[in-house]
């Protein structure tokens, strides 16, 4: 196979043309995986400004859960009428806060991110095991 002398050179066409193939896939690789890594960023930027937010709901609504939990005490004894209104009240904002903690928490954690782990953890622990009995086979 002899080289082109002038890589512009129209008349050989089929191996330049390999080439810049060979050269544009590795880019294009190279794109797409830029592509994909800013798609991740933009969803790990959005996931950090949600559990902002949530944090912050979070904060909000102890407080005011404490606030509430302060007037029912004073409510015994001023003004016993409003007791069952501001419970309720009290029972939303718990449901509100489970469900925060339960949206910051399963988010934090995923199956999938377990995932590589698992699998390094299962094909190392399985040579050791062979390699353990090779070992115990040959001291015999």
């Amino acid at each position: 196979m002899t080289l082109p002398s002038d890589p512009s050179d129209p008349s050989d066409s089929h191996t330049s043309g390999e080439l810049r193939s060979n050269q544009s896939h590795p880019l294009g690789e190279i794109e797409r995986q830029i592509q994909e890594t800013e798609r991740s960023l933009n969803h790990l930027k959005e996931r950090i400004v949600q559990v902002q937010r949530d944090r912050q709901r979070q904060r909000d609504l102890q407080n005011r859960r404490d606030d509430i939990r302060r007037e029912v005490r004073q409510a015994k004894n001023s003004n016993p009428s409003l007791i069952p209104e501001l419970k309720q009240e009290l029972k939303q904002i718990q449901a509100t806060l489970e469900a925060i903690e339960l949206n910051l928490e399963s988010e934090l954690f995923s199956f999938s991110a377990l995932k590589e782990p698992f699998w390094q953890a299962l094909r190392f622990g399985g040579i050791g095991i062979i390699i353990g009995w090779l070992l115990r086979t040959w001291a015999k």
